[in-house]
């Protein structure tokens, strides 16, 4: 069973923040985007999720799975 998928989210203190879904607290807050991302990436890894990155105005704007997907269509960001 995949875990939460962790969604990189922005903060009312204008940093970044890693936040599972359902969850109203911020798991872990940093003051770059990417650093949010690359915690992000190493929860959902664990936990067989994906990550959704949201821009600054909460909108989503992209997504990568690590879930074990049997038929996995061809990842072109990789």
């Amino acid at each position: 069973m995949a875990g939460k998928n962790q969604h990189v989210v922005p903060t009312p203190k204008g940093k970044w923040g890693v936040r599972g879904e359902g969850n109203s607290k911020i798991t872990k807050e940093t003051s770059t985007q990417t650093q949010a991302i690359d915690i992000a990436r190493g929860i959902a890894k664990n936990q067989e999720s994906e990550v959704v990155i949201h821009r600054k105005d909460g909108t989503i704007r992209d997504k990568d799975s690590f879930g074990k997907d049997p038929c996995p269509p061809v990842d072109k960001k990789h």
